[in-house]
């Protein structure tokens, strides 16, 4: 009976290791997709984040993907050294580091089009419960208060 009170350490009861466990295997099965493109994951999702705004300051792109400064700085200075983004102290206030999606970075779009239809392909969700995942996971993401 002394074990039943450790049952909330079990690993099988935590809800954190099935959601770190799924995200290494996502990250995992988009691997040789962006290999072709010669993307990590966290400059694949930067650069969606890019796709679609143009331009962003560093903090705003932060909190879009929910990364740290430490983390993006050094990713962003890669981006810019392979000509996909420039980076530049706003004319505003030049604490904000504004950065700017390239054509070349722009270009890299149509190479990236066809990876999530391939994702999908391999999760083996059905839309239904892609659906309910997605909304469950931006709740949880929501919470952060």
């Amino acid at each position: 009976m002394e074990e039943k009170k450790y049952d909330a350490l079990r690993l099988e009861n935590q809800l954190c290791f099935p959601l770190y466990a799924c995200s290494r295997e996502i990250i995992k099965r988009y691997k040789p997709f962006l290999d072709k493109l010669d993307l990590t994951y966290t400059q694949y999702i930067t650069l969606m984040v890019m796709w679609e705004r143009r331009q962003v300051n560093v903090k705003e792109l932060g909190d879009c993907l929910h990364l740290d400064s430490g983390t993006l700085t050094p990713l962003l200075k890669k981006l810019e050294a392979r000509g996909y983004v420039t980076r530049r102290r706003s004319d505003k206030d030049e604490r904000n580091l504004e950065v700017k999606i390239t054509d070349s970075g722009l270009a890299l779009r149509d190479k990236a089009l066809g990876i999530p239809a391939s994702i999908r392909e391999c999760v083996g969700l059905t839309d239904e419960e892609s659906t309910t995942l997605y909304s469950l996971l931006y709740k949880l993401l929501s919470d952060d208060d």
